[in-house]
């Protein structure tokens, strides 16, 4: 990150420590800093060079704003927020549900103070993103705070896209938004690997990126993330609300996605008594070939709906969807047969915020209908034996990628060779396998073989904790299943 944008982001941060002894928590300090934020830029862009005429009323802007102090300021403040969130397109997608969460009126004062001291609409597009992106990635990294589950590695994300090469003038979907990491990815890859011309660029802008985020306040963060790097319009690319639900008739040329961790999907149900139980969903939907209420399930079958035939499709899933039975061997063997499922990256431990999760990315791309299975080599890339990575210490970097990219061979990737990590399995052999499992490792585990080989005690215990996690949330799904039977 560029010096220039580092010291803002210190300097915002810095005050958010003032802020948690009023128990504002990093998510509650992000969340306000995008609505002072987007305020902040609006009102500079009716100025010159800009002079756009402003969408926000005149009574709710940043000048309204900058009038008011003490008791005032907090009530002036919270009208504005429940008064934009009514607001149409990103406006009101920014601002859905918003509370004021810094209480004293000084504080908050404070606070707008800070943002005023800044020219944001004259920093460059990559400074203003690379200060959001420095906010969300500290956000994230309060584990405490539950951020983290929005957030996937960047590396990761780079790696993927690497690997779709998605080109201009083609779409790209999310089902599973989070803060937007694959559009910023993919946008960066778009504009860098090519010479756009106008038509392109405008494409690019307004027309590439579609998403769906469940969660209001990583939607409002996706947005403002968006809108800060130059991405969308007047209108928000990010619907708010269940992707799942239903089939919602976009189709795209490349999906990139993270679905949140967890298999089951579920509503929170008021019962006579006011308690609050969980139910899970389960989703009946014609273009799934199986029903179920496992939401790893339901999202791979989501993202194949939503691929153009031809499609090309990368998301990651925990290791259940490689070997659950029942409606997951269904998913499978359709997928193999109706879909070209061509690569599976076996991810190393310690790289995701949520914990206990062991997962993979899936490469596929969809087919038109035929009378033969698509699938004809599933290649897999084992970078999960013998590596080990921390979210502190040890963080997953673009380097430790580079190998995988390189053995994907994103140019062609039918020149693809054989390596220690990296080997093909014919369809025939994965149908024979037991569930149609493609859940398969070769290497040996040196850690298993000689005790000097041992990784340090931090990542042992990391080991440990994820193993049980992972244990803990089978045992709560065979317990929710016998209790719903």
């Amino acid at each position: 990150m560029a010096n220039e944008s580092s010291a803002i982001v210190q300097r915002l941060w810095n005050y958010c420590n003032v802020l948690r002894d009023d128990g504002v928590s990093y998510g509650d300090y992000v969340e306000q800093l995008t609505y002072l934020l987007f305020l902040k830029m609006a009102d500079e862009q009716t100025k010159p060079p800009f002079n756009k005429p402003s969408s926000i009323p005149s009574d709710l802007d940043w000048s309204s704003l900058l009038a008011q102090d003490g008791d005032a300021l907090e009530v002036h403040y919270r009208h504005i927020l429940e008064s934009l969130g009514k607001q149409s397109g990103m406006l009101g997608v920014i601002f859905r549900k918003s509370q004021n969460k810094i209480q004293d009126p000084a504080k908050l004062r404070r606070l707008i103070e800070l943002i005023n001291g800044e020219v944001w609409m004259g920093l460059d597009i990559d400074v203003k993103g690379d200060i959001y992106e420095g906010l969300l990635q500290k956000n994230a990294e309060d584990i405490k705070s539950g951020a983290g589950q929005y957030f996937t590695p960047r590396p990761l994300i780079q790696a993927m896209v690497e690997c779709l090469r998605p080109e201009p003038g083609k779409t790209f979907g999310d089902p599973a938004s989070g803060t937007g990491g694959f559009f910023l990815v993919a946008h960066d890859y778009i504009s860098h690997r090519h010479a756009l011309d106008k038509e392109q660029k405008q494409f690019l802008k307004f027309s590439t990126f579609k998403g769906w985020e469940i969660v209001d306040s990583a939607a409002r963060l996706c947005v403002m993330n968006l809108y800060l790097h130059g991405i969308g319009g007047e209108a928000s690319p990010i619907v708010v609300g269940d992707s799942l639900a239903s089939d919602p008739g976009d189709r795209f040329d490349y999906i990139g996605t993270n679905p949140p961790f967890g298999k089951k999907s579920s509503i929170t149900i008021v019962n006579g008594e006011g308690k609050a139980d969980r139910e899970s969903i389960t989703y009946e939907r014609q273009d799934f070939w199986a029903t179920t209420s496992n939401k790893q399930l339901n999202f791979l079958q989501h993202v194949k709906t939503l691929l153009k035939i031809n499609g090309h499709a990368a998301l990651v899933v925990p290791d259940n969807v490689l070997f659950e039975g029942g409606a997951g061997e269904t998913v499978r063997r359709k997928l193999l047969a109706e879909c070209d499922v061509h690569t599976l990256l076996r991810l190393p431990t310690g790289i995701f915020y949520a914990q206990g999760v062991k997962a993979n990315v899936l490469f596929f791309d969809r087919k038109p209908a035929s009378e033969t299975p698509w699938t004809q080599k599933l290649w897999i890339y084992d970078l999960r034996t013998n590596t080990h990575f921390t979210l502190k210490t040890n963080t997953l970097k673009y380097d430790d990628l580079k190998d995988f990219v390189a053995c994907y061979h994103p140019d062609n990737r039918f020149e693809r060779q054989e390596t220690d990590r990296f080997r093909a399995f014919d369809y025939g052999d994965l149908v024979q396998r037991d569930k149609a499992s493609p859940d398969i490792f070769w290497l040996k585990d040196e850690s298993l073989e000689d005790s000097e080989n041992l990784p340090n005690p931090d990542v042992l215990a990391q080991d440990i904790a994820e193993n049980l996690q992972a244990a803990l949330e089978q045992f709560n799904s065979i317990y929710q299943a016998v209790e719903s039977d």
